[in-house]
């Protein structure tokens, strides 16, 4: 059993590991940028005597290509991965993810027809595929937390089976409209397995925003995602307000979800994973768990992505497809856990 004192250790340890691997992926990719390269780069920024990289193909390469992909990829792995840590206590089910109320399939169907329809609008800097996949994701949720709110009350069985259901005539949905298509479906099924490839720094600075605000709504809430764990009675008679309480949890869950989904496609396993490992490291209080599930997923991520930008080079392989091959196995061990624990 691991002390209390260990666990904390945990925090500013898996802080230390993001950044190291945060500065050795700016030497890391398809290009001949090695980590010397990168590093002169970032010395004579911190200095004040490097250029804004426009004619150093050197320094264009780590500013304005590896540095926002590498910022998103943490920013993206932190957001599922507190998400899925939120929904694992709401709804008291070690298998469940940010994708179960159909937050993924709604962005999913909103890319495709952006895609495959040739939208074009944009809201400020955000471009029609991200704001399509935004806009839907978050419409998919209001309409799985509409039909499942009864009385004043919001019913967590109905909405978890609901979530599902929903998800899978989308993801048909989504599969009929490719296969209907005479567009070309490359950039589609790119985007359906995750990419982060065209990361930018306007990206980074759109996604900022919902990271510190779904951040802080769910940090302000870890008291109460702990009393959840033992139940509603429970919970309410300790002072939490649960209906208030859940819709601020789901709300702030699927926000964070949608938008990491936005710029960065279909990424799976990521919010079933991190907070497992993560629980194991600090333990069960959302206090400690949900940092280290920030820190952890943005850390598994950006491995995640380096791997795929660099193992094929120079062809990209879909991040969801990596984050699919390990989280795969990790769901059949759940599966058969809890199918012997309840023998």
């Amino acid at each position: 059993m691991r002390s209390d004192t260990a666990r904390k250790l945990w925090i500013p340890a898996l802080g230390i590991l993001l950044l190291v691997s945060a500065l050795l992926s700016l030497g890391m990719g398809s290009a001949e940028v090695g980590l010397g390269d990168a590093f002169r780069v970032i010395g004579e920024q911190l200095s004040g005597g490097g250029d804004a990289g426009q004619s150093d193909p050197h320094t264009t390469i780590v500013l304005n290509i590896r540095l926002p992909r590498t910022l998103l990829a943490i920013l993206v792995g932190a957001l599922l991965a507190m998400s899925g840590a939120v929904m694992q206590a709401f709804f008291r089910n070690v298998m469940a993810g940010p994708y179960l109320v159909g937050v993924s399939s709604g962005a999913a169907l909103g890319a495709v027809l952006a895609m495959l329809f040739g939208w074009g609008f944009h809201l400020g800097a955000f471009s029609t595929v991200p704001l399509s996949a935004f806009v839907f994701a978050l419409a998919v949720v209001a309409l799985v937390y509409a039909l499942n709110r009864r009385g004043g009350k919001l019913q967590t069985e109905g909405l978890l089976l609901s979530g599902i259901a929903i998800a899978a005539a989308i993801s048909s949905v989504v599969a009929l409209l490719m296969l209907m298509s005479d567009r070309s479906l490359h950039q589609v099924l790119f985007w359906l397995l995750g990419s982060l490839a065209s990361a930018r720094w306007d990206h980074v600075e759109m996604l900022l925003p919902y990271a510190v605000v779904g951040g802080a709504v769910t940090f302000w809430l870890a008291r109460d995602l702990d009393l959840l764990l033992w139940g509603d009675v429970t919970g309410a008679s300790l002072g939490v307000h649960i209906d208030r309480t859940r819709t601020a949890l789901l709300a702030a869950s699927s926000l964070m979800t949608a938008g990491a989904v936005a710029f960065s496609g279909v990424i799976g396993f990521v919010g079933l994973m991190v907070p497992h490992m993560a629980r194991f490291l600090v333990g069960v209080p959302h206090r400690r768990l949900l940092p280290a599930a920030a820190l952890s997923g943005g850390l598994l991520l950006l491995w995640a992505d380096i791997f795929a930008r660099t193992v094929w080079a120079p062809t990209e392989l879909p991040l969801g497809a990596i984050t699919a091959i390990v989280g795969a196995p990790f769901l059949v061990y759940l599966c058969t856990r809890r199918r012997r624990s309840t023998l």
